[in-house]
């Protein structure tokens, strides 16, 4: 599959602080690629210096196969970006916002036109288009905000949080927005901290920390890292502390945390986990109402890769 970026040993220091550390990898044509990381990680460092809005210390970034500099005009019209802070023009309405951002690339009114259309129908702002931004929901606002960035059909498109803050319908219309710029051809670099999105539309994954790249590859291949074989939550109230202190002892539980109505079990490994504690609660005549095991989630192996302490 073609590269559409290359990243080679990029370096980005501000005096004491690496805040990219001999980064390397490359997204590939067609793909969403999710760059996932906690605050402080260097995610939007990295993406302003492939965009080359950031000067870098060392390395080297590819776009189409050429050199990205800051006067790269001609790969620049190729790119689409949607910041996570909402750009618009609040004194223009819907469509002449998304009018005058595809203006920058697209000279041909006619052709502007239908593009503006596109978009507007990509993100279902039908009914919108003479509202200004002042009478949109957060939604609708984030929903402008990315037609504006990708109307003029960009072949590569970056896209940075763009479900913050966002109805659980706005969020589906997004998602689902994105999912068809990847079926039109277009390649995306996404990231987020909402893990079921990047269940739902990433095809690799890197995640991010301190600058550098601790795990990459597909959402499968990623789940294959942690340490935790199997997840059971029982739904259960008043379990004695006698009784959480013995399950912590089974030959195979990794880790156990009970919040009075929950108790959840990690494994390490085996089988037989699930029968063996209900088995053990069944013999203790201890009442549950609900109890069903998973597989480890994206956001256990970010959380086991990461660490699970708060970050500012």
């Amino acid at each position: 599959m073609k590269n559409i970026v290359e990243v080679k040993n990029l370096t980005k220091e501000y005096k004491n602080l690496k805040a990219i550390d001999n980064l390397s990898f490359e997204i590939r044509k067609g793909e969403i690629l999710g760059l996932l990381g906690p605050n402080g990680s260097g995610k939007s460092t990295t993406i302003n210096s492939i965009l080359s809005l950031l000067k870098t210390s060392s390395g080297s970034i590819k776009i189409f196969g050429s050199e990205m500099t800051p006067s790269s005009y001609d790969i620049k019209k190729k790119i689409g970006v949607v910041f996570q802070e909402v750009a618009v023009f609040n004194e223009l309405t819907v469509y002449e916002n998304i009018d005058y951002f595809c203006g920058l690339y697209i000279e041909d009114k006619k052709l502007r036109s239908k593009y503006i259309d596109d978009a507007i129908a990509l993100v279902g702002l039908e009914n919108f288009k003479k509202f200004y931004p002042k009478q949109l929901s957060g939604g609708l606002l984030r929903r402008l905000n990315i037609a504006c960035g990708i109307a003029h059909k960009p072949e590569l498109i970056f896209l940075d949080e763009p479900t913050v803050a966002v109805d659980p319908q706005s969020r589906n219309n997004i998602l689902e927005g994105i999912k068809k710029l990847r079926d039109n051809g277009a390649t995306i670099c996404y990231t987020t901290h909402y893990m079921e999105e990047v269940e739902i539309l990433c095809d690799r994954v890197i995640i991010l920390d301190k600058g550098k790249i601790l795990a990459s590859g597909t959402i499968d291949e990623l789940k294959q890292l942690t340490n935790i074989e199997e997840k059971v939550t029982i739904e259960v109230d008043n379990l004695s502390d006698k009784i959480v202190s013995e399950i912590v002892e089974f030959k195979n539980v990794d880790t156990i945390s009970y919040n009075g109505s929950a108790l959840v079990i990690t494994y390490k490994k085996g089988k037989n986990n699930l029968t063996e504690i209900v088995d053990y609660l069944n013999s203790k005549k201890v009442k549950y109402d609900k109890i069903f095991s998973e597989r480890p989630t994206l956001n256990d192996v970010f959380l086991e890769l990461t660490g699970k302490e708060l970050r500012d």
